[in-house]
This record gives C-alpha cells, structure tokens and sequence, in this order.
C-alpha cells in the first residue's frame, strides 16, 4: 500500500506533465492551465517547440556537449583512477590527497569564473567540460573498483608480456563495465543538467537545453520563435512549456533502465576500499 501510495505520487505529476504537453489549447485553457488525460491529444506543441528554433538548437547542442563531454570525462577519469590504484606509482598518493582536497574545500564560483575567463574559454563550450572534466566522486568509485580487480590477474598479464595500456584494456576495462557503466550515467546526467555552468559563462546564443528550460518554463520568459501551433496562432503556453520539459526529460529516462542493473553493482564495490 505504501509503495503504491509513493508510485501514484511520482506518476501522477508526470503523467499531468505529458498530458498537458499533448492537450489542445482550448482544453488547457479550459481545464485551468493542467490536464489529467487529453480527450483529442494532438503533437502540436511538440512540433512547434521542434521546428527550428531555439529549442531544437539547444537541444542539438546538449546532446552533442553530453556525448563528448561523457567521454571525456570517462577517459580522463579512467586513466587517472588506474594511475591512483596500482602500487608503486610514483607521486600517486601526493596526488590522491591533493585531488581529496579540492572535494572537501571545493574552489568558489568567482574564482572559477576568472579561471576560465583567464584562460579564454568564456562563450565556449570547453567552458563546460574542462572545469569539471574529472568528478572526485567518480574517480574514487572507479579507484576502488580497479583495486579490487585480483592482483593476480595483473601479474598474469605482466608474465605474458603486457604493459600497462594492455593490462589496461584488455583485463581492467572489461571487469569493469558495472563501474563505467555507473560513472557514464552520472557523467551524462551532469552534463545534460549543466544549467548552471551555461548561465555564467554562456551566451544565449549557445544555451543548452536544460538553460532554456529554466529561463523558459521555471523563470516564465517568452522564446520568440516557439509557441505557435501550425494554424499560426500562439499556442497555450502551459503545453510549449511542458513539451520543453518532456523533450528534457525523455532522454535520461530512456537512457537509465538499460543501466540500472549495473548502477547498485558499480557503486558498491567500487565504494569499499578508498
């Protein structure tokens, strides 16, 4: 009874979300701005917020900055985690305190800010991958993960003449899919939300999709070039905004169910040693 009480709770705004995205203008007007279950459901919403304009560019663009950022992030997160867990690399536990460090006393915003301005990336999206290109967390889950691999299976790869790279690829990277599986997601998640980041050090010009949600459906500002149905007439606005939002949401709730069953495995084990 419970769990059903907390199901209807997380379904039901969604679904008032999708219906109202899908409603007629006359319906949403109608029922005061939210529909439970649309009678004459219709993409006009969809199509117009989806025709060219503002949102169809910034989704574009958060599409693009999640996949390269996620596997960036992933490469260097990877890379740096396998130098931190092996023995005997040299500088590695200087460098494992430092990097604890900064995830206890993290930098401030105006630092941040004169950094990358400092360095010309302001109006770029390199704005919005280089600061955050590794997460402390992620490094220490996948650091955790590689020092539970057998020792054994190192010194296997070693006696059959693998270096590092090869041990790399070829034994520790294909143990860990659980592990990479959990990073990329909360990689991916970061960087489709990176609304923050895209509001300090972004142009409106080159906003991503989850910036254009918060101007457009949380701060309640117009987009000049959406809104219109096909008849040319300005559509409710409670349908354009529930659209964007289900156009943002829709891929991460895609994206999660073919990863969850490695999210409590990764996680985990990758949280036992530090």
């Amino acid at each position: 009874m419970a769990l059903a009480i907390v199901l209807g709770l997380v379904l039901i705004p969604f679904l008032v979300i999708v219906s109202t995205s899908l409603a007629s203008h006359r319906e949403v007007v109608d029922n005061g701005g939210w529909v439970l279950w649309p009678s004459d459901p219709t993409l006009g919403a969809y199509r117009a917020v989806l025709s060219g304009g503002v949102v169809t560019k910034a989704l574009g663009v958060s599409v693009a900055l999640t996949a390269v950022g996620t596997l960036l992030s992933l490469a260097c997160t990877t890379f740096l985690a396998y130098a931190l867990a092996r023995p005997g690399v040299y500088g590695a536990r200087p460098v494992l305190l430092l990097i604890l460090f900064t995830f206890l006393f993290p930098p401030g915003m105006i630092p941040a800010f004169l950094l990358v301005n400092g360095m010309g990336m302001r109006d770029t999206y390199a704005a919005l991958i280089a600061p955050v290109l590794i997460n402390v967390f992620n490094l220490i889950v996948l650091r955790g993960f590689f020092q539970g691999i057998p020792e054994e299976l190192y010194e296997a790869a070693r006696l059959d003449g693998a270096g590092d790279w090869h041990i790399l690829w070829r034994v520790v990277l294909p143990l860990s899919k659980a592990a990479l599986a959990v990073v990329s997601l909360f990689y991916a998640v970061s960087y489709w939300n990176a609304w923050f980041h895209a509001s300090i050090y972004l142009e409106s010009d080159h906003w991503p999709l989850s910036q254009v949600l918060r101007t457009y459906v949380i701060g309640g500002s117009q987009i000049a070039d959406t809104g219109l149905s096909e008849a040319g007439q300005v559509s409710a606005p409670q349908t354009t905004r529930t659209a964007v939002l289900v156009i943002a949401t829709a891929p991460i709730l895609l994206v999660y169910p073919f990863l969850q069953r490695y999210f409590t495995k990764g996680v985990l084990t990758g949280a036992i040693k530090s």
